[in-house]
Parts: C-alpha cells; structure tokens; sequence
C-alpha cells in the first residue's frame, strides 16, 4: 500500500476550483486550473498577478541561546552578512560529499530563533541532521503542518497585498510578523518565479481565509490562482534551480554555480572541506542553459551531444517556454562548453538543435 498524500490547508479550494491534483513531496497539490491551464497561469504572473499554494514547503524552527550560530554552522551561506528580520537563501550538504541535501530559506528572527523553509520531501532529513548535531539547549522542532504559505507573484503583486492591509514596504529578502483580521502572517519579499512577490505564511487555521482574501484582492487585476506547474516554467526562465534537478546529493554548490550563496570564508558549515576539495581539483561539470533552435521541448534526463556525437551533458529541466514561445532548458555541461556553443539534445531519439546561453532566459523589471 502506498502511503496517503498529505494536503494543504487549502485543498478544498483547490477541488472546488477544479484543480488537476498531484504528488509533490508526499503532498497532494494543485498542478493547474481549468480555463486555460499552465500557458495562461504562467502569463498572468508574468503580467499581472497570481497566488500559489506552496503550503507543502517545510518548516521547522530553532530555537534556544545561539541559535543563530548553531545553524550558520550548519548551513552554506553567511547568516552573519543579514540582520534580523531577514530572510536569506541557503543550503544543507552532506558533510562527506558536498552533496546537497536540500536547498532553504532561512528566517533570521533574533540570536535565539531562526525559522526554516526546506523542500517538502527534504524536511524530515534536515530536522534529523540538526537535532542530531544539536548542542545543550538548541531545540529543533518539525513544525511541517503549524502553518501555510501562499505565494503572491507578479507586477500588481504589491497592490493585492495592500489590498489587505499588509506590509509592502519590504527590502527584498526581508520580512515582517504582522496582524491580518487579528491573526499572525509572516510577510516575506520574496519569490521563486522572477517577478516581485511576498510570501504570506499564516497559521494552518488561518490560510484558506487569507487565500479567499486574496483571490478577491486579485479580481481587479484578472489575477489568477496558479498551480506548481506554472510555478515550474516560471522558475526555468529564470534559471533558477529545483532540488532533484539542477541540486542534489550528486550536483554540488560548485556544479550548479551557487557559490554565491556559500560563506567560502565563515569557520565552518557541513560540507566546506568536501567542496573545497571538489573546487581544487576541478574537472566537474557545470550548469548551463540550453535555448532551442528547432522545434521541440528538451525534457529532464535527455543527453546533449556534440557535432561529433560526443555526449557532453544531460538536461537537468527542461520546459516549453510560455514568454518565449521556444524550448529552453537548464543543464549540466562538459567543461570547455561556453556561451554560443551549438549543441544537439537527444530528446527521445530525434535530435534537438540548441545553443548554449546564460541564464536567465528571460529578463524581468524585479527592482
């Protein structure tokens, strides 16, 4: 038998929307809504407006005296370069390998409590690695299903969330514990799809209210609930990285060019001397995007090959780009490769002409 999929809290709006449902990390969320499906989400984010549901991400907290210190030794990137309250991204790596377990956010609340985002699939293992590395007095606690959060994406973003009187005044990556109809939501300036954006994480109790708020909040704008389908394309023109795809136990910081979001200088944090180790030596293969020239969609998984027919790289993802009206992927290539190469994915036995490119493959007015 296979294990139940857990829900969101608002998974009766999702069916009563009609949403074609699927499993993400163990959860039962919305992929897309009738009426015009991923293609017509994608372009009301890009234009206008749309809310996900991403209530399926993690959460846990730490808390306790240095808490703060406890988890920036822990993690790849400098909490020590941002101040409460601010957000930052980071990542968990095997200590062994560099592998990365999971990509995160990072609420920096005070010394003594930082609140944590990670994928949903990935949760169980980073509060495990935590809890057991954990000094006297540090607590980690799973808090996966405590609250929602909702995702508010796009140019006329900042006025739905006025709409309800939450703050919008935000630094990007910055945040606030505020009131919404006497209720704690956390408003982050933040963003996963390359448009301005907050996400709202409300109590679990809380969400479906706020979500109906902003669905009305939406209306003047033709905004639109959007599922984690568009959520994928909106990603991929930006070329930012989905753990499974282009980060996992065998695609490191180094592969992947996150070393923007590792401290190479703090003390320590699981995994440095392994991706310095991998850093020195050198040879691995790097991260790229792949911009078709010919008809087709590069999908996860398919080879890329050479004039000669040398394979030199695998697609990572790979998507229909609904902005550009081609196929764009991400992947990971042979060293030597540079911006301009023309390039062949072999998707499904028929070649694919494309050309190497830096992402992002679209380029936004995100201030």
């Amino acid at each position: 038998m296979t294990e139940q999929l857990k829900t969101s809290p608002l998974h009766d709006r999702h069916v009563t929307l009609g949403a074609k449902l699927a499993d993400f990390g163990g959860w039962q969320m919305p992929i897309e809504y009738p009426g015009g499906g991923v293609l017509r989400e994608h372009t009301a984010v890009r234009e206008r407006v749309g809310i996900f549901d991403v209530s399926h991400l993690g959460k846990a907290l730490v808390r306790g005296p240095g808490a703060a210190d406890f988890v920036n030794s822990c993690f790849t990137n400098d909490l020590r370069k941002v101040a409460p309250p601010k957000a930052q991204y980071t990542m968990c790596l095997d200590d062994a390998t560099a592998g990365v377990v999971d990509d995160l956010i990072q609420y920096f609340r005070s010394e003594d409590e930082v609140f944590l985002v990670p994928n949903a699939a990935n949760t169980a293992e980073v509060v495990r690695r935590m809890q057991e590395k954990a000094p006297a007095g540090i607590e980690i606690t799973d808090q996966h299903s405590d609250f929602g959060i909702i995702a508010v994406q796009g140019p006329k973003a900042p006025e739905v969330v006025a709409a309800l009187g939450l703050p919008t005044d935000l630094d990007y990556m910055s945040f606030r514990v505020t009131q919404w109809e006497g209720h704690q939501v956390i408003v982050l300036r933040s963003g996963y799809t390359g448009e301005k954006g907050f996400e709202l994480v409300p109590r679990w109790d809380d969400a479906p209210a706020l979500w109906d708020a902003l669905v009305a909040a939406m209306e003047p704008y033709d905004g639109l609930p959007c599922g984690l389908g568009a959520r994928d394309t909106l990603r991929t023109e930006m070329g930012y990285p989905l753990h499974g795809h282009e980060l996992s136990m065998d695609i490191t910081p180094n592969m992947a060019r996150a070393g923007w979001a590792v401290g190479r200088d703090k003390e320590t944090f699981w995994g440095k001397d392994a991706l310095a180790a991998q850093k020195d030596a050198g040879g691995y293969r790097l991260t790229w995007g792949l911009r078709a020239t010919g008809r087709g969609i590069p999908r996860a998984g398919c080879d890329v090959r050479n004039s000669a027919g040398d394979v030199v790289g695998t697609v990572t993802s790979g998507t229909m780009s609904p902005t550009l009206k081609v196929g764009i992927a991400i992947a990971l290539l042979d060293r030597g490769s540079k911006e301009g190469d023309e390039l062949v994915v072999d998707v499904r036995g028929r070649e694919l002409p494309a050309v190497v490119v830096k992402p992002p493959f679209v380029h936004t007015q995100v201030d």
